[in-house]
């Protein structure tokens, strides 16, 4: 569960480093997001040759939490961070490389071009 102030690690090579929440795009009045939403954050960490810089405020997609998820077919999924991917207008990721482990539900949000990144799908 995410919620504004929420730091979460970012999952791509865009550069930016640590993210902060600041607003869970899609309902005016949501309290947390979960994987697959759409959250605009600002970036508080960024690398020193990034062409993301900090303070600079991105959308970015939730692809890891804490927070269990829990599938149709019993399934529970925990990962051992937030994490999250910085994305464009359009809905494409900024980097062209994702780190870690990423959710099988991205792909029934069409989030195909972060999946089709990814090392390792669950």
């Amino acid at each position: 569960m995410i919620q504004p102030q929420t730091l979460l690690n970012v999952a791509d090579n865009s550069g930016a480093r640590k993210l902060m929440c600041i607003r869970i795009i899609g309902a005016s009045h949501r309290r947390y997001a979960h994987i697959g939403d759409v959250i605009i954050a600002v970036v508080k960490e960024a690398g020193p040759k990034a062409t993301i810089e900090r303070s600079e405020v991105v959308r970015a997609v939730i692809v890891r939490t804490c927070k269990e998820l829990k599938r149709d077919n019993g399934i529970i999924i925990r990962y051992d961070d937030n994490a999250a991917v910085i994305i464009d207008q359009a809905g494409n990721p900024k980097g062209t490389r994702i780190f870690g482990a990423i959710a099988e539900e991205l792909r029934q949000l069409n989030f195909t071009k972060i999946i089709s990144l990814a090392p390792e799908i669950l």
